[in-house]
């Protein structure tokens, strides 16, 4: 008996299942191509890479061509199904019986889990117990990875150690090397990149269209080669929120905690304002250290011990529902500990 998959909660703006143009990740569509139409997929993808820039919009490329043809060269090279047909409709829709999206779900009270819980791959059994798709394929969208607890890691990795034939699981990964060690090694990573200046000029002109040329070129600096991040700062506060993330990095050396009361009173004057600050401070953090790590100048293991820590801080806010001024300002004391002990960024 079929039965509906259950969508994870929709993101602001054009979502990844019903989006078609993926620009500036060919070199991850060709990587992903030859694999499934030379008939050799592995059971498990690893896509990697900092969030916005396409992992899902890659992976239900992957499944609408797995669950159109199979590992057959029957459609395009690209992996591109057109939304006109039934699979992409029905992915759309949420109703392909043939593949199952898990993520962070709402708890009793309407509001998004902090993670990803083994409730959710309790669904796995019953969903490869049934036959669908092209050849009987069957596809799990794991998005992300990173949310799972410990519970749900272990539950998946004994899938992974075990396959079900025609199954194929694509995991989504904004840090990789936080998940399990067994998880990565039983899947193929496929590493995304930011966009240059040039493919996000392209991307914002076919997600935002009528944003003029100045704003435009504003989100490119700001956005990080990340057209999911420029969408999400291009609605309401958030190129406010983005460059307050920016200045707290550039003053690090010496924190102005009259500046951090202000902060945060901007934040909590936004909906959603501390989630979305860390958001942005995590990126751009996160930023500034692979292009720290490419130069080898200064200490940037440094710098990644204090990124992990201000994500550890927000995530317990989301938790625990602290006040955004106590967040705020340990996170203004850990980027001064990064920087005496790191250098500048």
């Amino acid at each position: 008996m079929s039965r509906k998959p259950e969508l994870p909660p929709d993101d602001d703006g054009p979502t990844p299942r019903k989006s078609y143009a993926l620009i500036g990740q060919d070199a991850a569509v060709a990587l992903a191509s030859r694999a499934i139409r030379g008939a050799r997929p592995p059971q498990g993808w690893l896509l990697s890479g900092p969030p916005g820039i396409g992992k899902a919009t890659l992976a239900y490329r992957i499944a609408r061509y797995l669950l159109s043809f199979g590992t057959t060269k029957d459609g395009p090279e690209n992996l591109h199904v057109a939304p006109e047909g039934i699979v992409s409709r029905q992915i759309e829709a949420g109703a392909h019986p043939g593949l199952l999206v898990l993520a962070r779900s709402v708890d009793d009270k309407g509001k998004l889990r902090t993670v990803l819980t083994v409730d959710e791959m309790k669904k796995l059994p019953g969903f490869f117990g049934m036959t669908s798709g092209a050849g009987g394929w069957r596809v799990v969208i794991v998005d992300s990875a990173d949310d799972m607890n410990d519970h749900a890691a272990n539950a998946l990795l004994k899938l992974l150690e075990e396959p079900p034939s025609r199954a194929m699981v694509i995991l989504l990964a904004h840090a990789p090397g936080r998940l399990l060690p067994t998880i990565r090694s039983r899947c193929q990573r496929v590493d995304l990149r930011p966009l240059n200046d040039t493919d996000m000029n392209a991307a914002l002109g076919h997600l935002l269209p009528d944003m003029d040329a100045a704003t435009r070129a504003t989100l490119i600096r700001v956005a990080q080669g990340s057209p999911g991040l420029a969408l999400r700062l291009s609605d309401g506060d958030g190129l406010m929120l983005a460059r307050e993330a920016q200045n707290l990095i550039d003053n690090a050396r010496a924190p102005d905690f009259a500046a951090l009361y202000a902060l945060a009173e901007k934040v909590t004057k936004v909906q959603d304002g501390l989630s979305e600050f860390g958001t942005f401070l995590s990126q751009a953090l996160a930023t500034r250290i692979r292009e720290r790590a490419l130069t080898e100048e200064g200490d940037y293991h440094r710098w990644v011990e204090a990124w992990e820590q201000i994500n550890r801080l927000f995530a317990r806010a989301a938790g625990v529902h602290l006040e955004p001024r106590q967040t705020i300002i340990a996170s203004g004391r850990t980027l001064e500990a990064g920087r005496r002990t790191g250098g500048p960024l």
